[in-house]
C-alpha cells in the first residue's frame, strides 16, 4: 500500500496551491503568479486616442519599473464591451480598471458628471484649477459609493463641439428637431431635450454607422475623437460650440486594487498621474492642429456665440434642475470656479 507522507513542505505546497484555486474563483481577484500581478483596463476609445496611447505608454512604464512584477493590459475600441458594460464589469470585478468619461460614471451617481454642466467651463485655466482643486477632489471622492476607486489624475476629454452631415448650427433654432447621437447621460439628453433637439443614445463604436445610415443627423464630441473615429468621413460641419467639457477617469474595482501590494499601488499611481499630465499636453498639441487636418478631409468650421444656447436652458430650467440633483454643497463648488450658474 502506497502512502504519502505529509511535510511541513509539502503542506506548505497544498496551502498555497488551495489559496490559488480558492482566488481564481472570485472574479476579477488580481491572480498572482508568485509575486507577479496581471490586470485589465478597458476603454472604448480606438487605440489612436491620446488617451488611450497615454494608459499604454503608463503600463510599459509600470511593467519596466515593478521590474515585471505588474503587467497591465489595455483593450481599446471597446473590445471588452461599450462604456456601460464595461463599468458594470468593473463594479462586480471581473475587469480590474475602466477608463470612461464622468458623465458615464453619473448615471450611478449624478454628481460625478457635474463637470459636464453645459457651459461651466470658459476656458482650460478654468478647467484645471476645477479639476485638480476643491471641485476634482469632491467628484474622484464620490466614486467611494459604488465601490470602485479613481487611479491617477483626470485625462483630458476635451471640449465638445457638434457636427452635422447637412448645415452648419449656429444658434439655438437649428437644434431644434435635430437627431444628435448623445452618450449614455442624463446631462447630455436634458441639455439637448432643453435645446429642442432629439438626442439618441449610441455607443461610441457604433456612432460612424449611425451617421452613415442617417439615424442620427449629426453627434458631439472633442475634435480628437472625431478624428480617431473618423467622423469626418459621414459629417460635414463641425459647428464650435464648446458646449460641455468632460475627462476619462482611470477606475478600478476597490477590492483588485486593494490585492495589489502597497508598494505596486503607489507606483501604479504615481505613473499615472504623470502619464494623464502628459496626455493633457498632447491632447492639446492635437487639438490646436487638427482644424487644419479635418478641412483638408472636407469638414467645414464655424464659429458659435454660445449666450443664445445658455439663455435657452436657462428659460428650459436646466440649471436649476441640475442643481437640485447636484445638491448644494457640489453646486457651490462648481460655482467657485465657473461663477454664478443658476
Amino acid at each position: 500500500m502506497n502512502t504519502t507522507r505529509s511535510t511541513p513542505a509539502r503542506r506548505a505546497v497544498l496551502q498555497q496551491l488551495g489559496g490559488l484555486a480558492a482566488a481564481a474563483l472570485v472574479p476579477g481577484v488580481a491572480l498572482a503568479q508568485g509575486n507577479k500581478f496581471n490586470l485589465k483596463i478597458a476603454i472604448s476609445l480606438p487605440e489612436s486616442h491620446p488617451t488611450s496611447a497615454a494608459l499604454k505608454a503608463a503600463c510599459a512604464e509600470i511593467l519596466k519599473e515593478s521590474g515585471g512584477r505588474l503587467t497591465i493590459d489595455v483593450y481599446p475600441n471597446g473590445q471588452l464591451g461599450s462604456d456601460t458594460d464595461t463599468v458594470s464589469q468593473v463594479r462586480s470585478g471581473a475587469i480590474d480598471f475602466v477608463c470612461t468619461a464622468n458623465q458615464i460614471w453619473g448615471n450611478l451617481v449624478p454628481v460625478i458628471s457635474i463637470n459636464t454642466l453645459a457651459f461651466a467651463f470658459p476656458d482650460y485655466a478654468t478647467v484645471w484649477k476645477a479639476m485638480d482643486g476643491e471641485l476634482g477632489a469632491h467628484i474622484r471622492s464620490q466614486f467611494d459609493k459604488i465601490g470602485v476607486v479613481p487611479v491617477g489624475k483626470a485625462f483630458d476629454h476635451g471640449f465638445r463641439q457638434i457636427t452635422h452631415a447637412s448645415r452648419p448650427i449656429t444658434s439655438p433654432k437649428d437644434m431644434e428637431g435635430m437627431k444628435i447621437r448623445v452618450p449614455a447621460s442624463p446631462n447630455s439628453t436634458s441639455l439637448f431635450k432643453g435645446l429642442g433637439a432629439s438626442p439618441t443614445t449610441v455607443p461610441i463604436g457604433e456612432l460612424y454607422t449611425a451617421l452613415q445610415t442617417k439615424v442620427v443627423d449629426g453627434q458631439e464630441n472633442a475634435l480628437p475623437t472625431i478624428d480617431a473615429t473618423k467622423l469626418y468621413e459621414v459629417q460635414k460641419y463641425c459647428s464650435y460650440t464648446s458646449h460641455m467639457w468632460d475627462c476619462f477617469t482611470l477606475v478600478g474595482n476597490k477590492r483588485n486594487w486593494a490585492a495589489l501590494p502597497d508598494d505596486l499601488r503607489a507606483l501604479t499611481a504615481r505613473v499615472f498621474d504623470a502619464h494623464a499630465l502628459k496626455q493633457r499636453a498632447a491632447h492639446e498639441v492635437l487639438n490646436a492642429s487638427l482644424e487644419a487636418k479635418l478641412k483638408g478631409a472636407g469638414m467645414q468650421f464655424n464659429p458659435v456665440d454660445g449666450k443664445p444656447f445658455r439663455d435657452t436652458l436657462q428659460k428650459a430650467g436646466y440649471y436649476t434642475d441640475w442643481q437640485k440633483k447636484f445638491g448644494p454643497e457640489a453646486w457651490a463648488l462648481l460655482e467657485k470656479y465657473s461663477g454664478k450658474l443658476a
